[in-house]
């Protein structure tokens, strides 16, 4: 007696023909029709296991971005930090290259809840690294601002590249990602412990509130004896005192 084949569970099936169209279609191939043909199911049976369309885009990316998360997360692993921030660099840049219709999605064309959830915890991990790079006395700026800068560089980048390889000419961009990392990272970190002789003091101790500055944010100092006033207005002259860290070199 043969033994029917079990077909997979519907939820499997509209993931599954979701992230085809999406490969192969783009954004816009994935529609509700297109997904109920391709997975043979109803309309209906979308809405009961995702809400809606926005909630089958959002497990789609949660599914596509969950190797390059753990990647990301074993990247938080001790090492020199600046380090950190290129090896995270050129695994946001690889997985974009890997998968071009999810990271425009993503990135290019964001619509309202698609793929919140997995950006949030991929610029997170983004934050923690460049916090590491700061407590090093290696940021010549703030957290935030050293962040969103290699955040933007980083998407400006994979997408120039995957625009070039739609139109066969990414042979054109060889280096591209690479020195563009290095012009960020030379723009926001120092290469090492600041040289006494080569360093004026003004940039040293700029580097060192960002330091403080970081490890205050991270809750590793005890400001339990200040007032809130104060813990305030420590944390007002370290920005200020940070200020003069950014271009100094």
């Amino acid at each position: 007696m043969t033994v029917p084949k079990t077909l997979p569970h519907p939820r499997d099936r509209i993931l599954r023909a979701a992230a085809d169209l999406l490969a192969n279609g783009g954004r816009e191939a994935v529609s509700t029709r297109a997904v109920s043909a391709s997975a043979g199911v109803q309309a209906q049976t979308i809405y009961r296991q995702f809400g809606d369309m926005a909630g089958l885009l959002d497990e789609v990316a949660r599914q596509g971005y969950a190797a390059y998360l753990a990647d990301k997360q074993a990247n938080l692993a001790d090492g020199d930090p600046v380090d950190q921030l290129r090896r995270g660099w050129d695994l946001h840049v690889a997985f974009g290259l890997a998968n071009p219709a999810l990271y425009r999605l993503l990135h290019t064309d964001p619509r309202q809840g698609e793929g919140a959830a997995v950006m949030g915890e991929a610029y997170g991990i983004l934050v923690r690294l460049v916090t590491r790079a700061a407590e090093a006395g290696r940021l010549r700026m703030d957290v935030a601002a050293a962040a969103a800068m290699i955040h933007a560089a980083g998407i400006g980048v994979t997408v120039t590249l995957l625009s070039a390889a739609a139109t066969g000419v990414l042979s054109e961009y060889v280096g591209l990602s690479e020195n563009t990392r290095e012009a960020v990272l030379a723009s926001i970190v120092t290469d090492g412990p600041p040289e006494a002789e080569e360093v004026r003091r003004t940039a040293r101790g700029a580097r060192h509130a960002v330091a403080l500055k970081a490890l205050l944010e991270e809750g590793d100092m005890d400001v339990s004896r200040f007032t809130a006033g104060e813990r305030l207005l420590l944390t007002e002259w370290l920005t200020r005192l940070a200020a003069p860290a950014t271009g100094n070199h």
